[in-house]
């Protein structure tokens, strides 16, 4: 079946200097906002955010961790400055230690990463109060209003942010390039303008000023950028509520920009009914989509890689010229001096989170673990940061048969982003819960008004469950024109005196490249067949891998390579600055470029990595010798840890956990429920009382701050917390997947003294809580059903 767009005329230019948004004057790269893109430094610029809260992590390791992001392809961090988690004693504000808003900011600086402060004063983050102090309602009669009572603290706030962050604008120099008022407020147009200038007045600056926009938000004209969401989960809807289906929308092709889920536990339906922001003066930017999705006791969603992946490229595919998602990395919440301070039932909000974890199954976890979602999303992002210039300013076209409403399966979903001649194609068919089915016997047709139409590929192909990808049309690699590939565009890389396009292909669908013939003079390619049609070269049965390298000499004289890896190996892909040059890394493990460093985060014993170009010399490695081979057109480097065997010197395979059933569990818990009828978190007594207790042997050599050792454990139950003594230390709520507990965490005397102690609550057969089909049957069980040590090395490389 061929699929049909029509492309548009171009529309007019978009609308420049009617915002009033102004960088520092005299800066190099000067931040502006049209009425469809941002442009940095005269140049279209697609900037991906990421949320990190600074204060739910360990500030030891912080530069890591920013590092990490930066190498999933995060440009921009953002974070929520938690009032209560600097303030929790009024007029006692501190900024110590895991609060140094600073040092964060400064690091953000220190490796090139923008960043973002999200000032509140209310942030919500699933924060006791939002993140108000619990004495602020004393104070003020009217929080979220321009209430003097509220505004005077507020006032203090916003002057200690700003001394904070004194000298760390653009005009000095540095990261700050927005910074985002409030959160979810959404019929206070006139509040918000008065904290705006509040922050102002207190030193505060940046050339972009921000606000959430989802749910009707009603904004005072022009003063603040609208930023977008989208979930592919919830926590915050009912147990038995099913998918929402402002969740499922996420997953078409659309120009609505709002979500009107998101929050509205706690919006009053009463002003859903505002006016949008007008998106003919505004491009489309978010800030939320979902990197993961946390958990509430009623409700707990399991989100798995693919949603974050298809929901982040279905939204560029959309318009979006902003990639902004929440969480990138989990975290965990401090323990208060008075209070714990998570949300929940206590403090009337309508969930009950757990009290320490806020892990949000984020790409980054809770103690940094990678997840596939954070492979699947970089890939992306080496898109963005190669041809974010070009999409930004092209339009998103939706096909001709649109799906006739949001349980629609069966209509392939697509979008093209065009300049009128070129453009990228984008195809979606993946959703959480209710898979799509096949396309068989699919081609496309995509006429441009500016150009000839093109009907592609050449020979029908499958779109396969749960795929979902990005096409060029006809893109310029130095001077090659490519008319289309069968295989989403990585990253370009500089290899011996010629471009090397990297491309991935599609699980299920064969590769094909079609290069337009009056840009070639000449062409080689590792296998498949290579034809004349009609004025172009076609490339056709190419076999993916890091040997699928066509050799390409142009018209002009250049050399171009187009480097087309499998679905897998593509998802191993990394572009830096390693040892002296930027290069094209390849490595199941992580990776981060730390100037004269680049360090391999890797839990095996023969951690390797490939590289295009090769340096001159293999990279010298700390502590081990290093073995080069070929693979395919790439160099690769095995680290050897004794230099030969790969077994890291003196050391044994770890052993299994020694867990010992202390006590089993009694019978469930009774249900309690709070606000909206939601089941509540049971009593801490019953941790006492009815759970099941293990104790769990921690080897000395595990308790150092830098072994890098995880315990994941495979549990069945309710609720289960750890403790080392009587200090609580980690805890989740059962939805199907392993515990982590980050041991470099746990106090180390504490823990050698008297190991880990496990409390494990069985969970009620009928308790209103719903969990996802991976948790099903754990009803009336809290049991451990086996555990593991993940002790992850980083090995440090320099140049040879």
């Amino acid at each position: 079946m061929t699929h049909l767009l029509r492309v548009p005329a171009p529309a007019a230019p978009p609308l420049t200097g009617h915002l009033p948004f102004a960088d520092a004057p005299g800066v190099s790269d000067p931040i502006e906002v049209t009425s469809r893109y941002l442009t940095r430094g005269g140049r279209p610029w697609f900037p991906v955010s990421g949320e990190f809260h600074y204060t739910r992590y360990p500030a030891r390791d912080w530069e890591e961790e920013l590092l990490k992001m930066k190498a999933g392809g995060v440009t921009c961090v953002a974070s929520y400055l938690i009032w209560i988690h600097h303030e929790e004693v009024e007029g006692r504000i501190r900024f110590d230690g895991d609060r140094d808003l600073r040092r964060f900011a400064e690091l953000c600086a220190r490796h090139g990463l923008d960043f973002i402060p999200r000032i509140g004063p209310w942030c919500h983050a699933e924060v006791r109060n939002g993140g108000f102090p619990d004495w602020l309602p004393a104070r003020a009669r009217a929080p979220r209003t321009d209430d003097p009572g509220y505004l005077a603290p507020v006032r203090t706030w916003f002057a200690a942010i700003a001394e904070q962050l004194r000298g760390l604008d653009r005009a000095h120099g540095g990261p700050i390039v927005a910074i985002q008022i409030e959160n979810e407020l959404y019929d206070q147009p006139g509040h918000l303008l008065t904290l705006k200038r509040m922050a102002r007045e207190a030193g505060l600056s940046a050339p972009l000023w921000t606000s959430t926009a989802w749910g009707g938000v009603q904004l005072p004209p022009d003063e603040l950028l609208p930023l977008y969401g989208g979930y592919p989960e919830t926590f915050w809807t009912e147990a038995d509520g099913g998918w929402p289906d402002t969740c499922r929308k996420h997953f078409f092709f659309t120009h609505q920009r709002d979500d009107e889920g998101i929050g509205a536990d706690l919006r009053p339906t009463t002003v859903r009914s505002g006016d949008p922001a007008p998106t003919d003066r505004f491009p489309w930017a978010t800030c939320e989509l979902g990197g993961g999705m946390a958990v509430a006791y009623h409700r707990r969603p399991r989100v798995e890689p693919d949603d974050v992946g298809a929901l982040g490229l279905t939204k560029i595919g959309c318009g979006s010229v902003w990639q902004g998602y929440y969480m990138f990395h989990g975290g965990t919440n401090p323990i208060g001096d008075l209070t714990t301070l998570q949300e929940s039932h206590a403090t009337d909000y309508p969930n009950d989170l757990p009290l320490l974890t806020y892990d949000f199954q984020a790409p980054l976890g809770e103690y940094g673990q990678y997840r596939p979602s954070y492979h699947e999303l970089r890939l992306q992002h080496l898109l963005l940061a190669d041809f974010g210039h070009l999409i930004a300013p092209m339009e998103s076209v939706l096909s001709e048969r649109q799906p006739a409403g949001q349980h629609d399966r069966d209509t392939l979903r697509w979008a093209v982003r065009s300049d009128g001649s070129s453009g990228f194609l984008f195809v979606n068919n993946h959703q959480p819960h209710e898979p799509l089915p096949p396309h068989p016997d699919t081609t496309f047709t995509v006429d441009f008004p500016e150009a000839l139409a093109l009907t592609f590929p050449s020979t029908p192909v499958s779109v396969p469950v749960g795929a979902y990808f990005c096409w060029p049309l006809r893109l310029d690699v130095a001077g090659l024109r490519l008319d289309w590939a069968t295989a989403q565009p990585v990253c370009r890389v500089e290899d011996d005196g010629r471009t090397v396009l990297v491309l991935a292909a599609t699980d299920g669908i064969t590769p094909e490249l079609a290069l337009d013939a009056a840009t070639v003079a000449s062409v080689t390619a590792p296998s498949g067949d290579v034809t004349h049609v009609a004025g172009r070269i076609l490339l056709t049965g190419l076999r993916p891998g890091t040997d699928a390298l066509v050799e390409v000499e142009t018209a002009d004289g250049g050399r171009v390579g187009l480097l087309v890896l499998d679905a897998a190996t593509a998802r191993t892909a990394y572009r830096g600055v390693a040892w002296g040059a930027e290069r094209l890394v390849l490595c199941g493990d992580g990776v981060v470029f730390d100037h004269e460093e680049v360090r391999v985060h890797s839990p095996v014993a023969q951690p390797s990595f490939a590289v295009l170009p090769a340096p001159g010399r293999p990279p010298v490695v700390a502590g081990a010798s290093v073995r080069e081979t070929a693979d395919g057109v790439l160099t690769r480097y095995t680290i050897l840890a004794d230099g030969g065997s790969g077994t890291r010197p003196g050391a044994q395979e770890a052993a299994l956990p020694v867990i010992t059933l202390v006590r089993p569990a009694g019978p469930a818990p009774g249900t309690v429920t709070g606000p909206l009828g939601r089941a509540s978190v049971p009593a801490d007594k019953h941790f006492d009382t009815t759970a099941a207790v293990y104790h769990v042997d921690v080897p000395d050599d595990l308790v150092r701050p830098a072994a890098g050792t995880l315990l994941r454990i495979h549990w069945t139950g309710d609720v289960a917390r750890a403790y080392v003594g009587d200090t609580l230390v980690a805890d989740q709520f059962f939805s199907g997947g392993a515990w982590d507990i980050g041991l470099d965490r746990l106090p180390a005397d504490e823990l050698r003294a008297h190991g880990l102690l496990l409390r494990l609550l069985p969970l009620s057969a009928d308790a209103p809580v719903y969990l996802p089909p991976q948790a099903a049957g754990a009803g009336g069980t809290a049991v451990v059903a086996r555990a593991e040590w993940i002790t992850t090395r980083s090995w440090v490389t320099r140049a040879g």
